[in-house]
């Protein structure tokens, strides 16, 4: 999908009203409001509120692979790719907080099967980059093999999601890249072997 600099400029507004009043704010006539717009001008871009947060779920897909390819280097040890990858994604929210809700809300579960296809194709995106490096990390001896390898996977992924969602409850009141990255050190406490 291609996203002409108009349609970033509505599904960034999106993200803000959705950051600001839930998945229930997010209306044609409130973005159309936000926007300073007729809601017709928003129907030229997109039919409805669904498609508005599928682009959003399509633009963060086709963002997260650039980003996380860009910061992971292929020789680093797989320590430094898991801390990197996360720090990336840490990052990335902190300077793009209207998009927080899109992936970490609940309440986008409930609106629909290709909404919910979509958040799954992101987090299969996150998966297919972590999957590899913990693989490497087990197999060089840097991670523990106590915990099953798709387990660990989705404990870590499970961890990042819990934090986003903490920061989104508390406002964005601390700083996320610092806390974050003291929960990878954390996490690589667990995972790494003694």
């Amino acid at each position: 999908m291609d996203i002409t600099p108009r349609q970033f400029e509505i599904i960034e507004a999106a993200g803000k009203i959705l950051t600001s009043s839930g998945v229930s704010g997010l209306t044609i006539k409130n973005l159309a409001k936000e926007m300073q717009f007729s809601e017709s001008a928003i129907y030229r871009h997109f039919t409805s509120k669904e498609e508005i947060i599928l682009a959003i779920l399509e633009y963060l897909a086709l963002t997260i692979e650039e980003r996380l390819q860009n910061a992971i280097q292929a020789t680093d040890e797989p320590d430094v790719k898991l801390t990197a990858m996360f720090q990336s994604q840490f990052a990335f929210f902190e300077s793009h907080r209207h998009f927080v809700v899109a992936v970490f809300s609940d309440g986008l579960l409930k609106e629909s099967q290709s909404i919910n296809e979509a958040i799954l194709k992101l987090l299969g995106i996150i998966g297919k980059k972590l999957f590899p490096i913990l693989l490497e990390g087990q197999q060089k001896g840097i991670f523990s093999k106590t915990v099953p390898l798709e387990d660990l996977m989705y404990i870590l992924m499970g961890a990042f999601r819990l934090q986003m969602l903490r920061w989104r409850l508390e406002d964005f009141q601390f700083d996320i890249n610092e806390v974050g990255n003291k929960m990878i050190q954390s996490a690589l406490t667990l995972i790494k072997n003694k």
